[in-house]
């Protein structure tokens, strides 16, 4: 009698672990993590970039005329995107993700700003801090183009998963709901570096730099 109990329980076993395997339910455990993993990435470089801004500001600070509205932009930008909480919970609310990806696009913006109106100032280029700080900053932004894109990938292939039949049935019995994810063209506009014409007075050499540091 054991014997047959414990036969039937395996072939039970074995059925539902087909039938789940069947359904999908063993890919969204598996897509499931891997957005999971590819939104940590995505937000630890987000947040190293954030880490190097107020140095970057403070060493732009030691120039003298800097255009001030410009710094101002960045630190408000960076206290607006680092005030958003970017719990994992984030990639499963649409409206909290794109309010997210917008203050991160319009500090992308800022920065790349500050980055235009920094070539105006030949003592802050040749600024040993200020070029280190730069070449981190651009690593870091490359940084945050693979991240999401893996990140994009991950979404993509998540997202298929809860589309498509029959796993799309499993979908609507478990609760799984596409996720929202970078809407790359939107974000590229916010981050548009302005043209080199915008209203900056020009700069006479005998008052540049005079702050700068080594």
């Amino acid at each position: 009698m054991r014997e047959q109990i414990r036969a039937a329980t395996a072939a039970l076993t074995t059925t539902l672990a087909l039938s789940l395997s069947g359904c999908g339910y063993n890919s969204f455990q598996t897509t499931d993590e891997q957005v999971k993993a590819g939104w940590a990435e995505v937000i630890n470089q987000y947040q190293r970039r954030a880490d190097l801004i107020p140095n970057l500001v403070n060493t732009v600070k030691g120039e003298a005329k800097f255009e001030q509205d410009t710094l101002t932009k960045v630190v408000e930008a960076r206290a607006k995107a680092t005030s958003i909480q970017a719990t994992p919970e984030l990639v499963n609310d649409p409206a909290a993700f794109q309010k997210f990806q917008r203050a991160q696009g319009e500090l992308t913006g800022a920065l790349s700003r500050l980055m235009v109106v920094s070539e105006q100032y030949p003592n802050l280029r040749a600024n040993q801090g200020f070029r280190d700080l730069s070449a981190q900053l651009e690593g870091t932004e490359n940084r945050i183009t693979v991240a999401r894109n893996r990140y994009i990938k991950t979404v993509q292939d998540y997202n298929v998963t809860v589309r498509s039949f029959p796993s799309n049935l499993t979908a609507m019995v478990m609760g799984y709901k596409p996720k929202p994810t970078f809407a790359v063209e939107n974000e590229k506009e916010i981050a548009k570096p302005p043209s080199v014409g915008f209203d900056i007075a020009p700069i006479k050499p005998a008052g540049v730099g005079s702050g700068a540091t080594k």
